[in-house]
């Protein structure tokens, strides 16, 4: 992937992002291909568990650990599902030495116990969701690997690939999804660029923005796929207070930041429920791709997200990413509907 047009003082970090979340949306394509019983488990949450995490955390660990060996890891997995299956840890052993030849058992076992980091302020450190949208992979649909750098509570670097996202147009259209696969990347500071995934390591980077609605009549909702991952009734009340007519684009994972991004939906909404806090992995690089693309994140309070608190996002309630041409009249609306 050339770097064309970006002055980046994060050559290496960049460099290394790009490169392992490539490698590892390469198995995570792979294991979909032939995706069997197998191949999946459950975390004590019930919650399905793959190969495709599992290999592509300790394939990005592994990366970040050789190239950047002072920098720590959060990801959201970790080795215990491995401990409780050989034949989970024998098909993860198998796609992970897919890309990296002679990886062995303890290698595997070492990468996925780094990744531990706690967070906070005051320090240096990297996040990832190595299948953000598990049920979205599970259907073939919608999912992402999704990695960022925080540095002092800010995350300054974004790479994120979505294996299924159309290249141009909307999921689950047929005449756009034979071309399908994008890889996104953000520095602060330095914008946001989308190239397609298959050519990434090679391919040209497309600048891309967000719309520009006059109103937030004119935009279009972003939604989660899984109604019990967003409160849709909520954000169907809000916008109806905005007087949006079109109907939500749905899709599961930071693929929903993506199309924010690009200028494909205008508002990305996740309603606070009850005492919940989000995780940082969830949406630490979708952030940074909508905000370098030049729209704006913060919480249902206006808030600019705190990634400071550790694993969650203690200090937020809920996301409103936004074209920024409508996002105070958006967080407006949504306190004023969460407030009746």
């Amino acid at each position: 992937m050339t770097a064309s047009g970006v002055s980046s003082r994060l050559v290496a970090e960049r460099r290394v992002a790009i490169e392992a979340v490539i490698a590892a949306a390469r198995l995570t394509r792979a294991v979909r291909a032939d995706l069997g019983p197998a191949e999946t488990a459950a975390k004590v949450d019930r919650s399905p568990v793959t190969v495709a995490d599992l290999g592509a955390q300790a394939l990005v660990s592994m990366a970040l650990a050789e190239a950047l060996p002072a920098d720590s890891l959060m990801g959201e997995e970790d080795f215990g599902p491995l401990a409780a299956s050989s034949e989970l840890s024998a098909a993860v052993l198998g796609r992970v030495r897919a890309e990296r030849p002679g990886t062995t058992f303890d290698e595997l076992r070492a990468a996925l116990d780094r990744c531990d980091d706690a967070g906070g302020p005051g320090r240096r450190w990297w996040t990832l969701d190595p299948v953000d949208g598990t049920k979205g992979f599970l259907r073939n649909e919608q999912y992402a690997v999704a990695l960022a750098l925080i540095e002092d509570g800010h995350v300054v670097l974004g790479a994120m690939a979505c294996p299924n996202l159309p290249l141009t147009g909307e999921p689950g259209n047929d005449a756009v999804d034979a071309a399908r696969g994008c890889l996104f990347v953000a520095e602060r500071g330095e914008g946001a660029v989308m190239v397609p995934l298959d050519v990434a390591e090679g391919g040209a980077e497309r600048p891309i923005r967000t719309a520009s609605p006059a109103s937030a009549a004119e935009a279009r909702y972003a939604e989660s796929f899984e109604a019990g991952h967003s409160d849709q009734s909520g954000s169907a009340r809000i916008g109806r207070r905005l007087g949006i007519s079109k109907p939500p684009l749905r899709l599961d994972s930071q693929a929903k930041y993506a199309v924010v991004a690009r200028g494909d939906a205008s508002i990305y909404l996740r309603l606070p429920h009850g005492d919940y806090r989000a995780t940082v992995w969830d949406h630490a690089a979708g952030s940074i791709i909508v905000r370098e693309a030049g729209g704006r994140v913060s919480d249902v309070d206006g808030r600019a997200l705190d990634f400071t608190t550790g694993r969650r996002l203690m200090a937020n309630r809920g996301i409103v990413a936004t074209a920024a041409s409508i996002h105070d009249e958006v967080v407006d609306t949504v306190r004023s509907v969460l407030t009746a």
